[in-house]
């Protein structure tokens, strides 16, 4: 893979460009802890369509690395998404669509939410939109990872012994799928960043007012607390045996005032793009085209 990079005023990031600049661009975001490499059965399909897709790798992931070491090492989901739209800015990109699953897919809330006139399709899997609402009690039962990484042995687990909680979590969020070893080695590669378990450890503590967070990104927090609307055409998918963000997590659409569809996946779990394959790639081209069309 030929593998590029910019250098932004914080982040040398590295991402997949698959297409010319003729094409309309799809930005394909993976979750934590996976890679971009997630969408390596997306991306012919989406070529084949006439889209250049660009697949970067998070902040914390694979080879990116922050330009300078007094560079705060904030996993706040507003920084997160931020990187992506200073990326596209690199790249002279000025609209674009965007596919994310789990922290990819809080990155495309984000940048649908911040900056609609940049965003012309947002998808998510495995992820809602509802900014405000605390999670029920079962949801917060299925949070456990978060809030044990906000006490030593959480932190200890991150730090020291990072495959095996990882496996766990995926083992357990996707119950019915038995991962291949690609799948996993390559999300292996992607938590071999030097920053990923300080990364992790802020994203899942600053979200929940258990550390602070990072000032570079004050205005972007204030924008998100006055609960912005999406206008983008939208897409959900979301398993209904999804084992981490329960189902029930994306069912409220009101935040959506665009063109919206939810759909749901009997018996599959947090990796909709892996378990489904087809179905979820088919669906995702059918929104692209679809929603393109209207416009």
């Amino acid at each position: 893979m030929n593998w590029k990079h910019v250098d932004g005023p914080r982040l040398r990031q590295y991402y997949l460009d698959a297409g010319d600049a003729s094409q309309p661009v799809v930005f394909a975001l993976h979750g934590w802890p996976d890679a971009p490499q997630t969408w390596r059965y997306l991306l012919p399909v989406l070529r084949q369509a006439g889209w250049r897709v660009i697949t970067p790798y998070l902040r914390g992931f694979g080879p990116n690395r922050f330009i300078s070491s007094e560079v705060p090492r904030s996993g706040q989901l507003s920084a997160l998404a931020d990187d992506i739209r200073q990326l596209a800015d690199a790249l002279a990109v000025q609209r674009f669509a965007v596919v994310g699953h789990d922290w990819g897919a809080r990155c495309a809330y984000i940048l649908s939410a911040l900056w609609p006139e940049r965003i012309s399709h947002c998808i998510a899997l495995s992820v809602g939109y509802s900014p405000g609402e605390p999670p029920s009690l079962t949801q917060t039962q299925q949070y456990w990872y978060q809030w044990f990484m906000a006490t030593p042995q959480g932190r200890q687990a991150v730090e020291q012994d990072r495959q095996a909680f990882c496996q766990h979590l995926w083992r357990t969020w996707a119950a019915n799928w038995r991962y291949d070893a690609q799948s996993w080695s390559f999300a292996e590669a992607a938590m071999a960043n030097p920053d990923w378990a300080a990364i992790t450890l802020h994203s899942y503590t600053q979200r929940w007012g258990n550390a602070v967070s990072d000032p570079a990104y004050t205005e972007l927090e204030q924008r998100l607390a006055d609960k912005p609307a999406i206008d983008a055409p939208s897409l959900i998918i979301h398993g209904e045996a999804d084992g981490c963000n329960l189902p029930e997590t994306s069912a409220n659409l009101s935040f959506f005032h665009g063109p919206i569809e939810r759909l749901t996946l009997p018996g599959v779990g947090h990796f909709p793009q892996h378990e489904a394959r087809d179905q979820v790639n088919q669906a995702i081209r059918r929104w692209l085209m679809t929603s393109r069309e209207a416009e």
